[in-house]
């Protein structure tokens, strides 16, 4: 019986072939934005942790404040560094790092770019593992002769001297001053928004002289330290704080005026933000799930007003309220699989272009179209029809036979 009611449902459906197609084309949008934009949300979410990870799951961030209480919190500075470098002091912190940023005006020749510049100790490298395609990172001479020497990213490269390789021992000037580039780092892939590939580095202690004009100071914006590795993450925190405190003498009373952020936060930052995103964003494309719905219900309320003769002559004949019931909700549950089926092959597509816009620009982003996402969206948009479905059938299944063959 289920077979006959299906070849007739099928049948309905296909002898209003334009009309079928209108009704589901919201269903199709509805599951193919669904799809593609959770696709491309794993995608994002992936790429995001990748990038996070590729620095280290050892890795701690000391910024400087603490929580709302603190008061006039002191900053943090080279004399920190120092003072969590000390292996005696804090035995689990293999590497620390302290970290400046500011923006500069590079140039060389007629070639002029605003970029970002960030100021460290070679520890860098080897604590985010930042990776160079030619030539060298900063050294230990450089920070302490305070060397105007500069490591360039390859994008940078480009718009400087219209090439990224060859150019080490290059000249360039930053902020009017003649620096020579000692390396060139490894292309990490960026966008408009974010392009770690136009960044520059510089010795610490040059960036204080020239840049933010600090020389007086040895105060830093963030300090990075590396644990000897991930299982000491805990004991390499409980050292920094304590070193910390002293250095910044605060009173067993005192909260701490700095924050030690680890890897795994970060990650959980990232993953809560990456999926509220995504979920707000589904949210959205589902209500064309909803609007695909509604349009099924009119459609099938007019199929039941055109098909009222058929009703009433099925049920003069035998035809029980339940047997009425069940074709129309068929008709409607195949439209709406039929669209979810379509929608699947949509999203696959608008995730595919996705990928190759992000992968000609330099996204480092991969959509990722998982199957509990598809077999999500089809057993969702299949319910949408039955849900839509249920009143024009329970319309079409309470009519009187008499009334219905009357009916013109």
């Amino acid at each position: 019986m289920y077979i006959r009611v299906i070849k007739e449902a099928l049948t309905s459906i296909f002898s209003n072939k334009m009309r079928s197609f209108l009704t589901v084309l919201g269903i199709v949008i509805g599951v193919g934005a669904v799809i593609g934009i959770l696709s491309i949300g794993a995608g994002a979410s992936q790429s995001i942790i990748g990038q996070i990870e590729s620095i280290g799951t050892n890795s701690v961030y000391v910024m400087p404040g603490g929580d709302g209480e603190v008061t006039n919190p002191k900053p943090l500075t080279l004399t920190d560094v120092n003072a969590l470098s000390n292996r005696v002091r804090a035995p689990h912190i293999l590497r620390v790092t302290p970290v400046m940023m500011g923006q500069s005006s590079f140039s060389s020749g007629d070639n002029s770019v605003q970029t970002t510049v960030f100021g460290s100790y070679p520890e860098y490298t080897q604590i985010t593992g930042l990776e160079l395609a030619e030539g060298d990172f900063i050294t230990a001479a450089d920070v302490d002769t305070r060397a105007s020497v500069v490591v360039i990213g390859p994008d940078l490269a480009e718009e400087l001297y219209g090439r990224s390789s060859g150019v080490v021992g290059s000249t360039v000037r930053i902020n009017n001053f003649p620096y020579r580039v000692v390396g060139v780092a490894e292309a990490q892939g960026g966008n408009q928004f974010s392009n770690p590939d136009l960044l520059a580095y510089l010795p610490i202690t040059t960036m204080q002289l020239r840049v933010t004009r600090r020389a007086v100071s040895d105060e830093v914006q963030y300090i990075i330290i590396q644990a000897q590795d991930s299982q000491s993450i805990d004991l390499a925190i409980s050292e920094a704080q304590q070193v910390l405190r002293e250095t910044h003498r605060l009173t067993p009373r005192q909260v701490n005026d700095f924050t030690l952020t680890n890897q795994e936060d970060i990650l959980d930052i990232a993953n809560q933000i990456t999926n509220i995103l995504t979920i707000f964003l589904a949210g959205i494309a589902g209500i064309s799930l909803l609007v695909g719905g509604i349009g099924i219900m009119n459609i099938m309320l007019v199929t039941v007003t055109e098909r009222t003769n058929e009703i009433g002559l099925r049920k003069a004949l035998g035809a029980r309220k339940g047997d009425i019931m069940l074709q129309f909700l068929t008709e409607s549950a195949l439209l709406s699989l039929i669209g979810g089926l379509f929608g699947i092959g949509l999203g696959w597509v608008l995730s595919a272009i996705v990928g190759v816009i992000a992968r000609n620009t330099g996204t480092p982003l991969v959509p990722i179209v998982q199957f509990e996402v598809v077999l999500l969206a089809t057993v969702f948009s299949t319910l949408v029809g039955v849900f839509f479905g249920w009143y024009p059938a329970r319309k079409a299944a309470d009519l009187q036979p008499v009334e219905a063959l009357r009916y013109e």
